[in-house]
């Protein structure tokens, strides 16, 4: 591993993936396993961190990880930053594991119009990833998944962000109620759209609309094989929705957004998001590795050279 300057490990709650870094944080080689923390039995993180260096903890590389094993459940707590945090202040906070040379990046808080606090662990590695270091602009960053963030960042770091449990209710919707029973899995792009469209309309109502799904279905407007995407369509085109709101209170209305993390989920989005007028970019696919490149490089764990 003489080519190898961090080990640097984005540790979620099912998977685990390490990226060997080399000179100026390129990656040098990837190690995946199904080690996230709900994965990983009686505590037994080390071992994991093992399985994830390739059996072999380097005496002279340091490491880093970010993600959920730094939530209460994790390996050690490392407690969140408060908005607005930057390269500067993530790097002061992270933590370090006793006995080990793996530190973890804390996650980062931050308080809504009504006080009311919202987190993120993890996504807010990738998006340092795809930032610069030298913030000048604000710029809106989408990461998509099963708790969709939307992130505004500026020139003092990650100023605030909202999540929205998009992902989550679809599986819960598709499992677990009668919309999912009517649903056949398929791809029909015209019934995505036709959610999305529907809950971007004025007087939607997500609750209401959600059993359009069904009575579209049950009239045969909508077939067996567009329930999914229609299901999927009425809760992104909500979010967007909601999401558009925030970013107008806060002079954002006409920002490019960029979004970040699974490709196919963000070609959906991005798809979403044209029928809301709003432009959308691809981020970088590394984001985690980069992101863990230049937080480690600001708290002096590594130098670029």
């Amino acid at each position: 591993m003489d080519d190898v300057r961090l080990i640097a490990i984005d540790w979620g709650t099912s998977s685990a993936r390490a990226y060997a870094l080399g000179d100026h944080g390129n990656v040098v080689s990837v190690r995946s396993a199904p080690l996230g923390v709900q994965r990983v039995a009686g505590g037994g993180f080390a071992d994991a961190l093992s399985v994830l260096c390739g059996g072999e903890l380097p005496d002279d590389v340091p490491l880093i990880a970010s993600g959920m094993i730094g939530s209460r459940q994790g390996w050690v707590e490392a407690p969140y930053c408060r908005c607005p945090a930057g390269f500067e202040a993530i790097a002061a906070s992270l933590v370090g594991v006793p006995g080990t040379r793996l530190f973890i990046v804390p996650g980062l808080m931050c308080q809504d119009i009504d006080e009311v606090p919202d987190v993120i662990r993890g996504e807010e590695t990738q998006v340092f990833g795809a930032l610069s270091d030298r913030i000048v602009a604000r710029q809106v960053i989408v990461l998509p998944g099963t708790h969709s963030k939307w992130v505004i960042a500026g020139p003092d770091g990650v100023e605030t962000f909202a999540t929205f449990m998009t992902g989550e209710l679809y599986a819960v919707l598709r499992e677990h109620s009668i919309l999912g029973r009517l649903a056949l899995a398929s791809v029909d792009d015209a019934a995505l759209d036709r959610g999305v469209r529907h809950s971007l309309r004025q007087n939607a109502a997500l609750t209401h609309d959600l059993f359009s799904a069904r009575t579209l279905a049950l009239t045969e407007v909508l077939a067996p094989t567009g329930v999914d995407d229609y299901l999927s369509g009425l809760l992104l085109g909500a979010e967007i929705a909601a999401a558009r709101a925030w970013l107008a209170r806060r002079s954002l209305a006409r920002a490019t957004v960029m979004l970040l993390g699974d490709a196919a989920l963000s070609v959906r989005y991005r798809r979403a998001l044209a029928l809301a007028e709003i432009e959308a970019v691809l981020g970088p696919s590394d984001a985690a590795a980069r992101g863990l490149w230049r937080i480690a490089s600001h708290a002096g764990m590594v130098t670029d050279k």
